[in-house]
């Protein structure tokens, strides 16, 4: 599904992921149901542990989700033909996307003050631990973000909206683990990749919270 050969680093997949779930959504045109295939393939893909489990029984196939993935992604965003009512969009605005907005506030917006405090010593013992701290208290918040997208099918009128709320909380995710692999080996590409990838999803965070405004206009 993302075009990857079986020997491809986690770089080639991240941007194989990335460029298609760009060219493919549905606000650039794009199909939802290609969307769900390849956040499937992504939470395989991008992995290692699901990766290696998923080499093995496909015979390194890695370029294809398996039908459980797919199925699992697409109970989350059901592409439903009928017009969502006023009074479920707004349910699903408050008891849904609301929580995870907050949620998602709690993990960006502290960033940077934890990233300055780090960087007057990154070696210090008691400031790596506090930034590992706020790794992990944010991988808390993004998990809780991911349990309240499955609790509540996205109403089909916000279904584009529901599709980038999830590449969003999902972005932050990828960037928390990037930020994770660069405490325990201080390489500094996974800063960088971090500090970006968390930049992205403030973007687009912004934006959904424009556009929450215009759904219920």
């Amino acid at each position: 599904m993302l075009g990857v050969r079986p020997t491809a680093t986690a770089a080639e997949i991240k941007a194989a992921y990335r460029a298609l779930v760009k060219q493919h959504h549905p606000d650039a045109g794009g199909d939802a149901t290609t969307i769900l295939a390849l956040n499937a393939a992504w939470e395989v893909l991008g992995d290692g542990e699901r990766r290696r489990a998923h080499d093995n029984q496909r015979g390194a196939a890695v370029d294809s989700p398996s039908r459980t993935e797919a199925a699992g992604v697409g109970q989350r965003v059901p592409r439903g033909r009928g017009a969502a009512s006023e009074e479920q969009l707004e349910r699903w605005l408050q008891q849904v996307y609301a929580p995870i907005d907050r949620l998602l506030g709690q993990v960006i917006h502290p960033f940077a003050a934890q990233l300055k405090a780090l960087a007057a010593d990154p070696y210090d013992d008691l400031l790596m631990q506090a930034f590992c701290t706020y790794l992990e208290h944010s991988q808390a918040r993004i998990d809780h973000a991911a349990q309240l997208f499955q609790q509540q099918p996205c109403p089909a009128v916000a279904e584009g909206f529901g599709l980038s709320l999830y590449h969003c909380f999902s972005l932050v995710k990828d960037a928390l683990a990037e930020l994770e692999r660069y405490t325990m080996g201080y390489v500094d590409s996974y800063l960088h990749d971090g500090q970006q990838m968390l930049r992205e999803g403030s973007r687009l965070r912004a934006e959904l919270q424009h556009e929450r405004r215009q759904l219920l206009g």
